[in-house]
């Protein structure tokens, strides 16, 4: 299989003169992309376990980025030259009032005030859109449009002119003074603005609340990544002599299979996969050809490890650990799960490319949308291939009792699933297992028979 490279060579940016760099004298310091140091330290983080996320943690992930978005600085930086010109600006109105002129003192005045005006504006926008969201400034602009429609409609109707008729002829002096129903208005307007700050408050805590979510999610990635490694560190050590070759006594397989089940229980899909990754590429689920005296684990002649399907003895045998387990979305290409026990496992959207899944029972599974592209589901000849038996020696060279167990497993959507498995996965899966397989099963008998 070729891969090809998707890189390719960005044109490099034009140079920009000094001068179209130089902000306005009333520039804000802070652009768009302008980041914090906590907010830069942050995505510096989330980027740095980016490549450890694991499909159960990515909506978590998404949604605490949607949440957690950078601060920018109030743009409140002036040039030099702005702040002479207002300075100047002051000295002028003072000296207008000490002399008594009005002509100084109102030019004074007048460029002291737009100099101000200019300076404090980016901040009162950056208040703005700091303390209100767009919804907010939108049912601000609506609540002003509302009031001003209803004094126009009270003013041009014909309706105020009535109420100030009914007003003239109502005893004010037995509905209350004046103050009481400014001092109602203020209660009022007090419980509005209680209101408004428990809002603010639920909407700090909401913010503060997704962060801790980022950093717990963060923490277990990284906690468990350690887990892993440490687990390849022991397995390594305890399998491996001094000069590198593969020791395996029974008591050793035994401690890394016990190993193997304890992590498997604590890391999740993501994590499995890894595993599984590493073992198979180590060779540490393949069944070895074994010495008949030692036990020791025979060399090929070619730089590796011989394998025996028949009688090898594999170094860890995953037996029934990933039973059940939730592998779905997950890399498993190049994996040996041979003979492994895979009954109700999730394995959606798995991709399996040349995974070994030869007497694998894959019983009620979960494979819709699997990537089936060079799996090996048997040995020898479609023809002649059939499941496991629990009674039957398995016969690689014609590929009887070979293949794996395929009855009521899913194969909705599988993608580039091969005509040998089609043929295979409608002879052996039962009518459950046909009505899944893409292209139909029309023309192939289902020997299974129920």
């Amino acid at each position: 299989m070729t891969i090809e490279s998707n890189s390719s060579n960005s044109p490099t940016p034009e140079s920009t003169p000094e001068h179209d760099l130089q902000p306005d004298d009333f520039d804000g310091g802070a652009g768009e992309n302008h980041l914090t140091p906590e907010a830069l330290a942050a995505q510096q983080a989330l980027a740095a376990i980016s490549s450890l996320q694991s499909p159960q943690n990515t909506a978590i992930l998404k949604q605490a980025r949607s949440g957690f978005q950078p601060r920018p600085q109030p743009p409140v930086t002036v040039k030099p030259r702005a702040l002479l010109i207002t300075v100047a600006g002051m000295a002028i109105t003072i000296i207008g009032i000490a002399l008594n002129s009005w002509i100084i003192g109102v030019v004074g005045t007048l460029l002291t005030l737009l100099l101000s005006l200019a300076m404090l504006l980016p901040w009162v926008l950056y208040v703005i859109d700091e303390w209100f969201t767009s919804q907010d400034k939108n049912l601000f602009v609506a609540f002003v449009g509302l009031i001003v429609a209803f004094v126009g409609f009270l003013r041009f109707s014909g309706v105020g002119d009535r109420l100030l008729q009914w007003g003239r002829k109502v005893n004010w002096e037995a509905s209350g003074t004046l103050a009481e129903w400014f001092g109602a208005l203020g209660q009022i307007a007090i419980a509005i603005i209680a209101v408004y700050v428990a809002w603010r408050q639920y909407v700090i805590s909401k913010d503060l609340t997704i962060q801790q979510n980022l950093l717990t999610v963060q923490q277990n990635i990284i906690t468990q990544q350690q887990t892993i490694d440490s687990y390849f560190q022991g397995v390594s050590d305890l399998v491996l002599d001094e000069e590198g070759l593969l020791e395996d006594w029974p008591q050793e397989r035994a401690i890394a299979e016990g190993r193997t089940a304890a992590i498997f229980s604590s890391v999740d899909g993501s994590g499995k996969a890894k595993i599984l990754r590493f073992l198979s590429r180590s060779k540490l689920l393949t069944p070895l050809k074994r010495d008949r005296r030692l036990g020791r684990a025979i060399l090929n002649g070619v730089g590796g490890y011989a394998e025996d399907r028949l009688e090898g003895v594999r170094v860890i045998d995953l037996g029934v650990m990933l039973a059940g387990s939730d592998l779905s979305q997950t890399d498993l290409r190049w994996t040996d799960l041979s003979e492994a026990n895979l009954v109700r496992a999730n394995l959606s959207g798995c991709d399996l490319v040349k995974a070994n899944l030869s007497r694998t029972i894959l019983y009620d599974a979960d494979l819709s949308g699997a990537d089936f592209n060079g799996v090996r589901l048997f040995y020898g000849s479609v023809e002649k291939a059939s499941p496991r038996s629990r009674t039957e020696p398995p016969d690689y060279r014609t590929g009887e009792h070979t293949g794996a167990v395929v009855e009521n497993a899913d194969f909705s959507n599988v993608q580039r699933m091969s005509e040998a498995h089609r043929y295979y996965c409608c002879a052996w899966g039962g009518e459950k297992t046909r009505a899944t397989i893409p292209g139909g099963c029309e023309g192939i008998p289902n020997l299974l028979g129920r």
